[in-house]
């Protein structure tokens, strides 16, 4: 909310109820898209490169050669994933814009129609009529507040943030190489790539489990349920992986 904006909602609270919303502090959880960044990044980084990982090392590669794969994909996985968020939230953008354009029209061609979506709206939460007409009332007179109130109520919109589309990217992109270079650590110290993957599934798996653990406190769930099915879905992927490699490697 701008400082113009503030004002004028200040002036329009009644001197008592803004002292106490001036000493009372809310306490919720509001950085509900960053968090779904970082568990889309992190995610696919510990899962896809620790599966290329194990799927190679089942292949008798070497160290070496994981490790420049396994980089190489880590590099193109935070690339892609961070454009795919950047593009995603531009397309929010583009909606919200042209929702917006259409609802501004309709509020001018059809008032009385807008009107009553505006009754209805408030209606299906138990006010009546002669408590919702006043309110009809002063959104008519205030265009602006009128179109954001259909947008949010009517519509289920919210307006996005103009940085949105590149926190996104940057925040997948970084969560992605941080969770990607964890299943290749053991790779950078072990020579054989078939002992580092031992060490690899350790490593990757505890993580998995405590990222799973703490996705689970930041989305309400149950954290030791999202903690082992995050470990569970890492697991079956590097174990498909592997033997996959093996049985091409087999049949060459």
């Amino acid at each position: 909310m701008s400082l113009e904006e503030d004002k004028i909602t200040r002036i329009s609270i009644e001197p008592e109820k803004q002292s106490l919303l001036d000493h009372h502090t809310e306490k919720h959880f509001t950085a509900g898209e960053i968090i779904r960044d970082i568990i889309i990044g992190v995610s696919d980084g510990l899962t896809v490169p620790f599966a290329l990982a194990a799927g190679l090392s089942g292949a008798n590669a070497s160290s070496s050669f994981v490790l420049t794969a396994g980089i190489a994909e880590v590099a193109a996985g935070a690339i892609s994933m961070g454009l795919g968020g950047y593009l995603a939230a531009k397309s929010e953008e583009d909606h919200y814009a042209r929702e917006m354009k259409r609802e501004q029209e309709e509020i001018v061609a059809v008032p009385e129609t807008e009107a009553a979506e505006v009754a209805e709206i408030l209606a299906q939460y138990g006010i009546e009529p002669h408590e919702y007409s006043p309110v009809v009332n002063a959104l008519r007179k205030n265009p602006q507040a009128w179109l954001e109130f259909m947008m949010r109520f009517e519509l289920g919109l919210e307006k996005p943030d103009p940085k949105r589309a590149l926190q996104s990217a940057f925040t997948i992109a970084i969560a992605y190489v941080l969770g990607g270079l964890i299943p290749l650590f053991p790779y950078m110290f072990i020579p054989h790539a078939i002992d580092a993957v031992v060490a690899s599934v350790v490593i990757t798996l505890l993580a998995l489990f405590i990222f799973g653990y703490a996705k689970g406190r930041f989305t309400d769930s149950k954290p030791f349920k999202s903690a082992f099915q995050t470990t569970f879905i890492g697991a079956i992927a590097s174990a498909a992986a592997f033997c996959f490699a093996k049985v091409v490697q087999h049949y060459q």
